[in-house]
């Protein structure tokens, strides 16, 4: 399929704005963190490619499953910068997280299942519940819950 000449013009940030519905500052945070480009025309203006309306909805949305942004960057970075990304290509990075949101959901099924539990039981203090952690036994091994695998290891901030 040839390019022809018509081509969309690129989008400003008023409109990149209002078709993600992503504030203009954040559109702008973005740029600065290196997730999304932009071209200055000779009023200083920014200009964006319209597949940019993509990357700013990959964004959000995998900001929404708790994706750090440094996580969105990488694979972000993975997608071609000479031409509008395809099928394939967002198929190609969407497999790059398969594992971790996995087990992400994992952890937010025993999170799920272990706090009704802990909540249930009503004393709401670790260190005098008699089932869960009878004479604070857990509070030697060191801060945050202890019963949940890998919560100091898990790549995320705090």
């Amino acid at each position: 399929m040839a390019t022809t000449t018509t081509e969309l013009p690129d989008l400003s940030v008023g409109e990149l704005s209002r078709r993600s519905g992503v504030p203009a500052s954040a559109l702008r945070f973005y740029e600065d963190e290196g997730l999304i480009r932009s071209k200055r025309t000779a009023g200083n203006q920014r200009r964006y490619r319209r597949d940019t309306l993509r990357r700013v909805t990959f964004i959000r949305m995998s900001q929404r499953v708790g994706m750090p942004l440094s996580a969105i960057r990488e694979v972000l970075g993975l997608l071609p910068e000479d031409r509008t990304p395809n099928r394939a290509d967002w198929a190609r990075i969407s497999r790059c997280w398969q594992k971790d949101l996995t087990a992400r959901i994992r952890a937010m099924e025993q999170l799920r299942d272990q706090l009704t539990d802990c909540i249930g039981c009503g004393c709401m203090s670790l260190n005098r519940c008699r089932l869960a952690n009878r004479g604070d036994e857990l509070g030697v091994r060191g801060p945050g819950p202890q019963r949940l695998p890998d919560h100091r290891t898990d790549g995320y901030p705090r």
